[in-house]
């Protein structure tokens, strides 16, 4: 049973059980003040869910969330089996955690998944059609009008009848795929779309003005042929009429919803932002302990004045103690190594110069540009520009840094990056969030297919450091040895590290070193952080469980392999394993099992392992564990192996 409350607790996290949401529901009131409470309620299971899991998207759930609870409560049609008649869905895919809560007041998902939210056993960072009432995967921007079309085209084909909603950013709207798919949506006047942008001012970073102004909206939709609205995003009066007129239009609508991010807590919402360049500090994350308290403090004030109003008893709520992620030890990160290797890279190049696509926080360059402002370019997001902006920059004398996600770095702008490569220039690409891990965010940001997504380009060397020390000289040498492009995988989370490089480590390339493990029949060859240390930890299993002797190798080159090395290093061996933070096919691995053929180890008993399918969501350690790729179960593996 709930109970009232009067004063949030910091150690306390609250939430509203189903129940409550449907005693809302049942108010006799208009539909616009019981959508209010509604979505302020979903607004505080959000904020418990994101709380709970420690990361997620509270501005852009909170700043959408009225659109999503009025379209759900009084919109969209349901059949006569209760089956969704008409669709929504999110493109940009960050408000995921509000749609989650929206749906699991509604009794449409699974009321214990409140508290599963990025939980491997429960609802992914970004929407997945492994959850119910999900209609597609987002979290990659800009497809998401795309998607509507081609459902509009199958409904129609199929004798469907039924309206298909898109949610948009405002920050997604800077993608060229967006107005791409304007086009013929207006061409074959597909009526049945409405999309609807939250237009919230704000993205990763800073304002979206700053980041890459959209200018007039309304003018730019409208000249694609599309209806436009433009509403208060937060008056459900004016959205409700919009939503209604959009319903007449002979052609596919938008309805620009000027939102707050952050809406309905006071200090998340942007609008308390100190000055225009500042920071937005709740686009992603878990808001700290007291942070926590006095939002959800505001959140039940808020809900409860609106209850009295109503003729209503206040709310009751559930209540779990706070449990605090374990302390993991000593970590290390890359970031820090980077920022300060990019800095005195720019000391010695005067022509060298940063490119970012909305990710200045998570790619380490904020000091770059404190540092060197006339040498950031700022591209927002929009990848394809941003490596063309690098080719035509490195063709007329500089030296291009560029960075973003690799998830999104090594795919999207790919032919843009072999193009670069067939002139011939040199440039430095940094993709950040690479591998399985975090594993919370989902399969969209787990970037697993880069080193197949870009090893076959000519002359693009693949590297990723193993720890801070090995950054700076991995860049280096991409910088001033490396006379083609270079292609860099950063882990972005912080690792606990057992293994170190030798004092007056200097890379080779193709040329891996030895890092861990102890003297005997086998070695594994694997790079990055989080999986050489893995491989130190199952190297430690094999000796004391097993009495086997496993070496760790570290080889930061991804797509190149010195075979005489490789020959050397695997002298008086009767295994090679290796280890791939990649699906195996176009992983590492392949390199230097084929090196291995080809310098006539034939005789070697041989295993990769690396991810066979798309990595689930959930708590890193979950993640690593289903995969196989966690200690344990690697050491257990190459047992059986040997002892096969």
């Amino acid at each position: 049973m709930g109970e009232l409350v009067g004063k949030a607790v910091e150690g306390e996290l609250y939430y509203a059980e189903q129940e409550e949401f449907e005693r809302v529901r049942r108010l006799n009131a208009e539909p616009q003040v019981r959508t209010r409470i509604f979505a302020d309620m979903a607004r505080l299971n959000a904020l418990y869910m994101i709380a709970r899991a420690g990361s997620g998207h509270i501005g852009s759930c909170f700043s959408s969330m009225d659109i999503v609870a009025w379209l759900h409560l009084n919109d969209m049609r349901r059949n006569g089996d209760d089956t969704a008649r008409d669709l929504y869905f999110s493109s940009k895919g960050h408000d995921a955690p509000g749609l989650y809560a929206v749906l699991i007041a509604l009794g449409r998902l699974p009321r214990e998944w409140v508290h599963k939210l990025r939980h491997i056993e429960g609802l992914p960072g970004h929407p997945d059609v492994g959850t119910p009432n999900m209609v597609t995967n987002t979290g990659s921007l800009g497809m998401g009008i795309s998607k509507a079309k081609g459902m509009a085209f199958a409904h129609r084909r199929r004798g469907i009848d039924g309206r298909i909603y898109v949610m948009t950013g405002d920050g997604e709207l800077q993608e060229g795929q967006i107005w791409e798919s304007l086009v013929s949506a207006a061409n074959h006047k597909l009526d049945e779309i409405t999309v609807l942008v939250d237009h919230n001012k704000l993205q990763s970073d800073y304002l979206v003005s700053q980041t890459s102004d959209l200018g007039d909206l309304d003018a730019k939709f409208a000249a694609f042929g599309w209806h436009v609205e433009r509403v208060d995003g937060h008056d459900l009066d004016q959205l409700a009429a919009a939503l209604e007129r959009c319903k007449r239009a002979e052609a596919p609508q938008v309805i620009i919803c000027d939102t707050v991010k952050g809406k309905g807590v006071s200090f998340m919402e942007h609008t308390a932002m100190e000055s225009d360049a500042a920071q937005y500090t709740f686009h992603s994350g878990a808001p700290k302990a007291e942070q926590y308290t006095r939002a959800a403090q505001e959140l039940i004030d808020k809900i409860n004045v609106q209850m009295e109003a109503a003729g209503t008893q206040p709310l009751e709520l559930e209540t779990v103690m706070n449990k605090p992620a374990p302390a993991a030890g000593e970590t290390k990160r890359l970031q820090p190594a980077y920022t300060e290797a990019l800095l005195a890279a720019a000391e010695r190049h005067p022509n060298l110069v940063a490119l970012d696509a909305d990710l200045l926080l998570d790619t380490g360059l904020i000091p770059f540009r404190q540092r060197f402002p006339e040498r950031t370019v700022e591209c927002g997001i929009a990848e394809m520009d941003m490596v063309s902006q690098a080719g035509g920059m490195a063709l007329r004398g500089m030296l291009p840094v560029a960075n973003s996600f690799a998830c999104f770095l090594s795919t999207r702008p790919n032919e843009q990056i072999y193009n670069n490569a067939t002139e011939h220039t040199k440039i430095v690409y940094v993709g950040w969030l690479a591998g399985m891990l975090p594993g919370g965010p989902g399969h969209s940001h787990q970037s697993v297919r880069d080193i197949a997504a870009v090893g076959g380009v000519p002359g693009l060397t693949i590297l990723e450091p193993s720890c801070p020390e090995e950054v700076g000289p991995l860049l280096r040498w991409a910088l001033e040895t490396n006379q083609g492009s270079s292609y860099f995988r950063m882990t972005s989370i912080p690792y606990a590290l057992p293994f170190a490089l030798l004092d007056g480590y200097v890379p080779e390339a193709g040329k891996g070193v030895r890092v861990g493990g102890h003297d005997g029949e086998a070695a594994i060859v694997a790079y990055g952080m989080v999986m050489l240390a893995e491989a130190c930890k199952a190297a430690d299993i094999l000796k004391d469980r097993h009495g086997i002797g496993l070496e760790v190798i570290n080889l930061p080159w991804l797509n190149r392999v010195d075979g005489a090395w490789l020959k050397s290093a695997l002298a008086g061996k009767r295994a090679l394993f290796t280890l791939d933070n990649h699906y195996l096919d176009g992983g590492q691995g392949e390199r230097v099992l084929t090196a291995a053929l080809e310098q006539g180890l034939a005789g070697l008993t041989c295993q990769r392992f690396g991810l066979t399918e798309v990595p689930a969501s959930g708590a890193n350690p979950d993640v690593l564990r289903k995969a196989g790729l966690d200690a344990e179960s690697l050491a257990e593996a190459m047992a059986k192996r040997l002892a096969g």
